[in-house]
């Protein structure tokens, strides 16, 4: 188990696995990644509600905020008036620039998670062409030695029926080709599983079209309402700032929301990325029903050397059997010609079974999702968090700073 050769879970994600897994009854939760498991779950819901008391709080400090700024008394001199002008004015400006200063990390890590994503996606595609390819390449060996079986052998016991210790040589000769037969249809174990790669990587596609979407309308959102407040803050605009006051309180909510998506999606990833190895061998085995084992080389040399003892009994059969009986020639050398063309394809075949292109997208889409991804989607969450902030800033600053446009 652990971590598979060329892939190393990175620091970000060792410590994000250290955060603690509680449950809806405070009770201590296993960090082993099981996103089927009910406790499991509550454990990252749990996480999320960290960002949803975060709200909570903001909401409390702005409401306290501005039943103190509509219940104090106007009566200051003109030097605390001018004070808390120009207090006003950078908290809006600081506002405005750390919501900038979001919107471009948030560009940055939506382009991580995309570029992790697409990595993912491209691997398991190129896993499937892998698959699909061994599929192929098992059906057509199949078919031929059971062509050979069905006609060639068949066709060469009649042909030999006198002589029963030639008869009983074919007939050996007939179950260790179909022994191969059945042990090469056996391999393409992934047959039997729910969900192929190449469907698994157009769901994730579909839904990381989706999420990228989402994201830039959320961006595009925080950049329209930072570049009309200062419109509104320059021009003393009043309706504008009132508007920009809404618009910061809705897309508030959406920041802080994001957050607790972000946070569960960042721990639950990392409990992945830390052990990956565990999580997909037992999917693997429960999706299918078979041992990590069921493929090996025992199965493969066992097929390589049936194909040997074949070819030696067709050579002893060419030797005793074409004197006496010419026209089994015919039947020899066409079973002679399928066994090397078998064997052929039988190369093919443990070139592609020897897994190292399989280990390879294996390890790239572990990198794509645990590097890229994890890297982007910390981004996404920082972007999320500063947002949040800013705007929690900008709700109680602007109807101070329309007040004082109202006043002038």
């Amino acid at each position: 188990m652990g971590s598979p050769q060329g892939y190393r879970a990175s620091w970000w994600t060792f410590l994000l696995h250290q955060a603690p897994h509680i449950n809806f009854q405070f009770e201590a939760v296993g960090s082993e990644f099981a996103p089927e498991d009910w406790g499991y779950q509550q454990a990252l819901l749990f996480l999320a509600s960290v960002s949803g008391l975060c709200f909570a709080i903001s909401l409390v400090l702005i409401c306290v905020y501005l039943i103190r700024f509509c219940c104090c008394s106007n009566e200051d001199d003109e030097e605390s008036k001018t004070q808390r002008v120009c207090c006003v004015t950078w908290s809006c400006v600081a506002a405005v620039i750390v919501c900038c200063a979001g919107i471009g990390i948030g560009f940055y890590g939506n382009s991580e998670t995309n570029d992790g994503v697409y990595q993912v996606t491209y691997s398991l595609l190129n896993t499937n062409h892998t698959l699909s390819s061994i599929d192929a390449l098992v059906s057509e060996t199949v078919e031929l030695l059971s062509a050979t079986v069905r006609g060639e052998l068949t066709q060469l016991e009649e042909t030999l029926s006198p002589r029963t210790e030639l008869v009983a040589v074919v007939r050996n000769t007939r179950r260790q080709a179909e022994a191969v037969a059945q042990t090469l249809d056996g391999i393409p174990f992934w047959g039997e599983a729910r969900s192929t790669p190449s469907v698994l990587a157009e769901q994730i596609g579909y839904l990381e079209d989706y999420r990228w979407l989402a994201y830039i309308l959320l961006l595009l959102l925080d950049l329209i309402i930072c570049l009309f407040t200062l419109l509104g803050l320059a021009k003393q605009i009043k309706w504008l700032v009132i508007v920009m006051t809404v618009m910061s309180f809705l897309v508030l909510i959406l920041s802080w929301g994001s957050m607790g998506l972000e946070t569960a999606a960042a721990v639950g990833l990392s409990d992945f990325c830390f052990e990956p190895d565990g999580y997909v061998m037992n999917t693997t085995q429960a999706s299918t029903g078979l041992s990590p084992g069921r493929i090996g080389s025992a199965r493969l040399t066992m097929c390589q050397r049936a194909l040997s003892n074949i070819h030696s009994q067709l050579y002893g059969l060419e030797r005793e059997a074409i004197p006496h009986f010419p026209a089994a020639e015919k039947n020899i050398l066409s079973i002679q010609s399928t066994l090397n063309n078998t064997e052929s394809k039988f190369h093919n075949l443990i070139a592609l079974l020897n897994c190292r292109g399989l280990h390879k997208d294996y390890v790239d889409a572990l990198k794509g999702l645990c590097y890229d991804g994890m890297e982007g989607l910390l981004f996404l969450l920082l972007f999320s968090f500063l947002s949040a902030l800013s705007f929690t800033t900008a709700v109680c600053s602007l109807p101070r700073a329309w007040k004082r446009f109202q006043n002038r």
